[in-house]
């Protein structure tokens, strides 16, 4: 009797009919439960970047977003579909990611009192803080939400007045057009010190950035400095492989042995890089290098030794010293500067050369008045400086450093990158190419098949 039934050709139709409603409740029912997308795209054009991904997950607290936009743009057509779909990356990973809409033309009175100049701009507020936005792309909103999440004002400081690299310089001697600009973007205000004029170091400084002098310090200056060590200060000095010109006594204040020389690392001359660059692969374990894999590039690094033996022991044992970049393993350092050109294979000197490897940065920190006082030492200052800071992760690290100097670990690693690039661009002969395989091939080859086909079922 069933056999009889299944076999009747309603009865299979309805039987198929209930299966498929069946297979569809179900999985709408597991659709709304749980929720799985993937970016399958080339570039990934629809997912955000794992940094961003970080910089969300640590903001404590609703993200409000006041669109000030029209319903229709004259260039762009739609532009709140444009922002509410942008935005709706940001909403999958931050459930409390609030999107307002206020037409400026129905309600000037909001947009006067919100200072709104363009149609589409902006307002994002996190923490009683806001900023106004009038483009808008991954790393430009990651780094507002980044500067708005400094609950506090953080003020980077650097020595000036003796030919030292500018924070924010433009030369490419200087530290300002990739480095410094980085820091500004992450909430850091940047300003110079002249120890020649100012009575004392400011206090609100978070981080001083010190690095190479081209002419001698005064000892007023230098007393300055050495003060504002001994009151908890947190430092970052970038020594290169020059004359201190005065600084010798900071070394000493710290307990640094600064040998003469420039490390020769192999592994840089088989990348074709110049014999005087060092490499940075491996890092040991700090905060610093938290889940840091990226390589860095130090051009004639000078090697940083700890003084275990100090002769003046004042308050040097409470340092705790940490290295952070180790280099030239199968290298060496070298007291005599070979030609800095990509190839040369310079030799390693038995009598006047060390082997490696050979330690060029290094981290300190210690308890004093209540507070962690942190300071950073690299044995190089090219590596940030706008010349070199492109390469690799030398950005990267240099702002873990300053964060970490500044107490701001949460935001270690935590950088915006570059906006995707999603265009593509064709020459001439290729959009002819495209256009007649679309245009002539394709539809000649569908009619050649649909005329065979036609043939064969007459013959």
């Amino acid at each position: 009797m069933l056999r009889k039934l299944f076999k009747t050709h309603t009865l299979r139709n309805l039987l198929f009919v209930l299966i498929l409603i069946g297979v569809a409740s179900g999985l709408g029912y597991l659709a709304s439960r749980y929720h799985v997308q993937r970016d399958v795209t080339y570039n990934t054009i629809n997912s955000l970047e794992p940094g961003s991904i970080e910089v969300l997950k640590q903001l404590d607290g609703p993200v409000n977003i006041t669109v000030y936009a029209t319903e229709q743009d004259e260039r762009l057509g739609d532009i709140r579909k444009i922002i509410r779909d942008f935005l709706s990356l940001y909403q999958r990973y931050k459930s409390d990611f609030n999107l307002v809409f206020i037409d400026p033309s129905k309600d000037e009175e909001k947009a006067r009192a919100a200072q709104i100049r363009f149609n589409g701009e902006m307002v994002v507020e996190f923490g009683g803080r806001s900023e106004h936005l009038t483009k808008i792309n991954e790393p430009i909103l990651t780094s507002t939400l980044l500067r708005l999440a400094h609950t506090r004002d953080q003020t980077v400081m650097y020595l000036d007045g003796h030919g030292e690299r500018k924070l924010d310089g433009i030369a490419n001697y200087d530290l300002g057009a990739l480095f410094g600009a980085k820091l500004k973007q992450n909430g850091f205000h940047i300003s110079s010190l002249n120890l020649a004029l100012a009575q004392e170091v400011p206090g609100n400084v978070s981080v001083l950035v010190v690095t190479q002098p081209q002419l001698d310090l005064m000892r007023g200056e230098v007393d300055k400095l050495l003060r504002y060590v001994e009151r908890g200060g947190n430092l970052l000095w970038l020594v290169d492989a020059e004359p201190l010109h005065g600084l010798e006594r900071l070394a000493e204040k710290l307990d640094l042995l600064l040998p003469p020389g420039i490390v020769i690392d192999p592994a840089a001359s088989g990348m074709n890089a110049p014999a005087t660059w060092s490499l940075g692969a491996t890092y040991p374990p700090h905060t610093i290098t938290r889940n840091f894999n990226l390589i860095t590039a130090f051009p004639s690094a000078r090697p940083l030794i700890w003084n275990e033996n100090p002769l003046v022991s004042d308050d040097s044992k409470n340092w705790q010293h940490n290295v952070l970049v180790e280099v030239a393993a199968r290298g060496w350092v070298s007291r005599s500067k070979p030609n800095d050109k990509p190839g040369d294979k310079p030799r390693f000197d038995k009598q006047h050369d060390t082997p490696g490897p050979a330690v060029i940065a290094m981290a300190l920190q210690r308890r004093i008045n209540d507070r962690d006082q942190r300071i950073v030492v690299v044995g190089n200052g090219a590596f940030l400086a706008n010349s070199y800071a492109g390469n690799g992760g030398n950005i990267d690290l240099g702002l873990n450093m300053v964060n970490w100097l500044a107490s701001e670990e949460r935001f270690i690693n935590l950088q915006p990158r570059a906006a995707k690039d999603s265009s593509l661009v064709l020459s001439k002969l290729q959009l002819e190419i495209i256009s007649g395989i679309f245009l002539l091939f394709l539809p000649l080859l569908l009619a050649g098949a649909g005329i065979y086909i036609w043939r064969k079922r007459r013959a």
